[in-house]
């Protein structure tokens, strides 16, 4: 076919046209204009050409694109002037700052640091697709602490050099609360059951503290696994949770939700089996720690228990990455199921090094001495777990972690890595102190309970209070021996105004010195003997109870004794302050031996166990009981060795050394009989995370001392109940008391408020 002419024409000069826009040329130079804050180097680096490379109008896409890619200009654009590419951009503004307000439920520095990661930040290239996600990455900082109803208003404002001001005024608006919780489709457990078992909850009395009455997507989806678990562990194997419903109100303060559950039939168990490759251990070891039985609700938190306690019995053989698998076969025919428990030990590893870390002051040799795991021995998780216990123990630690990393390149070793943090463990303290039992103290104390990083003890102490003068120097090495015998000494002097400390009217002076022997019998018990020295002498006042001048008129007012301490004490305690398992018990005995001036002794015995009730509740109880007595020719317990109770150390809400026995001028005498007991729920501090410097406690107290064994009398017991809290602050240790008592009588000396600040207790 023939083309007309006028086409032809067209056609060709299209084609000149577009050869001379794709004609390219050489850039002999580069040109960038409208820069303002970044430099032209800057550009250079982004730019796909330089000086020398050859360019036509074909690149300029790309070449804009690169330019565009960097986020840094609004507007890019190019053109030749005869061999030189200019280059004008029109730059982003920068942020000059960012200002918040309107916040109280969320401080501004935890917003700023949400505003950086998202990418907007003072000092950055401002660009406003940034906001929206923004505003909505703030929106959803919010409806996580259950604040739907929050408005975020944003202002940008123009500033002179291309910079821009960002302003965010937050309107936060109410916290929604859970209104209702509905349960729909369960028969076996009541709603109130079921509803006790969630973290979420409908606004209640500690709410302000907890929480738990705030929505959140991932608290509801915790208390479905909760449900969940709940009901595995009461033998419905075919619970579900078919739908769940969350509904706000158009106001946003009120939040409804609604589960809708399956129960299904519960299921017990049949036939349990136990195979596989046993190691080292003999399967009758291992038998025994099997606790379900055929016929037994199944319950996977009781299987989880089992075969945490196979794995950990072959732990203590080496084989660290033992693996226990529980094998169901379920008959859903007769709601029965079968179980093997499957032993799989894996290789026996074990420990190649025992490495510390965080110890600047503690020598290493302090820390390894604590160790029951050895190097070069097998792996054990029960002597790994008790070494850990072990320095927990220790009062200048106050953390320790574990980790148990593989040796590279070797499939039976691995290295135990210990990380500590130490606890100032030496004070020189010059102050004043006050505590309602001994007035005004003024001290001055040396004390080192890690000296030079050994792990010894030694405190000097100048007191001088109300109660009277302490004059002290004390010394301990807990590793005397290899084997871990203590040895120490003191020496002291005292002078006690008796009359000031609550009890009867007189002056007790004395000094001495005593050796302190420790004998560990065991991991857990610990055997002391403690000889010594004390010179005694007594002086009295015009208030003087006739009954004491009578005993004094009869043995004399100086004795020289020659005491011999004795004690026997199991501690199980996993940590030195606040712990939160294990318990001590301790029988101590003192003897005045023959030859002393006043011959007597005495005995007590001491109790207390902690057992944690939940991850941040503990339970305590404990008591007290001593008695003492006479022997010889001198009679009863001498009254400067009697035995008081009331005050913060005994039964709270009386008045220190009150209560009991008391002689013809009404001054308290003590008694050579005491019992004290205590019960306390330990809880957590609000908007404090778990601290291990304070502790705040309800408790229950009971106790009195008597004359003698045989004048005790259950109805003159006391009571009280109350609060209490305890903060080892840098300045000494701070306790306070709040406390009610129960069953007072006329006479008591009651004491609602009770406080000790830098007195030692």
């Amino acid at each position: 076919m023939k083309l007309p002419r006028r086409l032809l024409v067209l056609l060709g000069l299209l084609a000149i046209v577009s050869g001379a826009g794709a004609a390219g040329f050489v850039v002999r130079d580069i040109q960038v204009d409208g820069l303002q804050r970044i430099s032209a180097g800057t550009v250079f680096n982004y730019l796909p050409v330089q000086v020398g490379s050859s360019v036509s109008e074909r690149d300029y896409p790309e070449i804009v694109r690169a330019l565009f890619r960097t986020g840094f200009f609004t507007d890019v654009h190019l053109e030749r002037k005869g061999d030189v590419l200019v280059v004008t951009v029109v730059e982003r503004p920068a942020i000059s700052e960012i200002t918040i307000t309107g916040n109280r439920d969320i401080s501004t520095d935890d917003l700023k640091k949400v505003l950086t990661e998202v990418g907007l930040a003072e000092g950055r290239v401002f660009d406003r697709a940034l906001l929206d996600r923004v505003e909505q990455e703030l929106l959803q900082q919010y409806f996580s602490r259950g604040r739907y109803a929050v408005q975020i208003d944003t202002q940008v404002r123009p500033l002179e050099r291309n910079r821009v001001a960002i302003a965010f005024d937050i309107s936060e608006g109410a916290v929604a609360s859970i209104s209702r919780i509905n349960i729909v489709g369960n028969r076996a457990f009541s709603d109130r059951e079921l509803l006790r078992q969630l973290q979420s909850s409908t606004t209640g009395w500690f709410s302000f503290f907890t929480k738990d009455d705030q929505y959140s997507k991932q608290k509801l989806a915790a208390d479905i696994e909760t449900l969940r678990s709940f009901y595995l562990d009461r033998g419905f194997l075919q619970f579900n949770v078919e739908s769940t419903q969350v509904s706000i109100t158009p106001d946003k303060r009120d939040v409804y939700i609604t589960l809708n559950i399956v129960e299904g039939e519960p299921f017990i168990l049949g036939d349990i089996q136990l195979t596989g490759d046993f190691g080292v251990v003999p399967e009758a070891e291992l038998r025994p720690l099997i606790t379900v039985e055929s016929g037994d609700t199944f319950s996977r938190a009781r299987l989880t228990e089992v075969a945490q306690a196979l794995g950990e019995r072959l732990g203590e053989e080496g084989y660290a990455f033992a693996n226990i698998n529980t094998v169901p076969q379920v008959d859903e025919a007769n709601n029965r199921v079968d179980l093997t428990f499957v032993v799989d030990p894996g290789r026996r590893v074990y420990v190649r090094r025992i490495n510390f870390q965080g110890n600047t002051k503690t020598q290493d040799e302090v820390l390894r001495r604590e160790m029951r795991q050895s190097e070069g021995g097998w792996f054990s998780t029960k002597d790994i777990e008790r070494s850990k216990v072990r320095l927990q123990r220790l009062d200048y630690l106050e953390s320790v972690n574990i980790e148990t990393p593989a040796v590279p390149g070797a499939s039976d070793q691995v290295d135990a890595n210990f990380t500590v943090v130490e606890r100032p463990s030496g004070s020189v303290m010059f102050g004043v102190g006050y505590g309602q039992e001994s007035g005004i103290l003024l001290n001055a104390s040396l004390t080192q309970n890690n000296f030079l990083g050994t792990g010894n003890q030694f405190n000097v102490i100048l007191n001088n209070s109300g109660i009277g003068q302490n004059y002290s120097i004390f010394y301990n090495n807990p590793y005397h021996t290899i084997d871990g015998v203590s040895r120490g000494f003191r020496v002291f002097f005292r002078e006690i105004d008796s009359a000031e400390a609550n009890t009867a009217d007189f002056i007790l002076n004395s000094y001495g010195a005593q050796v302190i022997y420790g004998f560990p019998l065991n991991e857990f018990d610990t055997l002391r003997l403690s000889p010594g020295f004390e010179h005694i002498w007594i002086d009295t006042t015009r208030n003087t109870p006739f009954e004491i001048l009578d005993e004094i008129e009869r043995n004399g007012d100086t004795f020289d004794q020659f005491k011999l301490e004795a004690s026997w004490a199991r501690d199980s305690r996993n940590r030195a302050f606040f712990p939160t398992s294990g318990g001590l018990n301790q029988i101590s005995a003192e003897i005045a031996i023959p030859g002393s001036d006043a011959e007597f002794y005495k005995l007590n015995y001491r109790t207390i166990a902690y057992f944690p009730l939940n991850r941040w509740l503990t339970g305590s109880a404990g008591g007290d009981i001593g008695y003492g007595d006479g022997y010889g020719g001198t009679g009863d317990l001498p009254f400067f060795e009697n035995f008081y109770a009331g005050g913060l150390r005994s039964v709270r809400g009386y008045r220190a050394n009150t209560l009991g026995p008391r002689y013809s001028n009404d001054q308290p005498s003590g008694g050579a009989f005491k019992t004290t007991a205590t019960a306390q729920l330990i809880l957590p501090v609000p908007f404090m995370d778990r601290s291990e410097n304070i502790r705040l406690a309800t408790f229950f107290d009971i106790g009195n001392v008597f004359s003698d064994v045989d004048d005790f009398d259950f109805g003159e017991l006391r009571y009280s109940v109350g609060v209490s809290g305890l903060w080892l602050s840098p300045l000494g240790p701070i306790v306070l008391s709040l406390a009610a008592p129960l069953n007072d009588k006329s006479g008591d000396e009651t004491q609602f408020f009770q406080f000790s600040f830098g007195v030692p207790f």
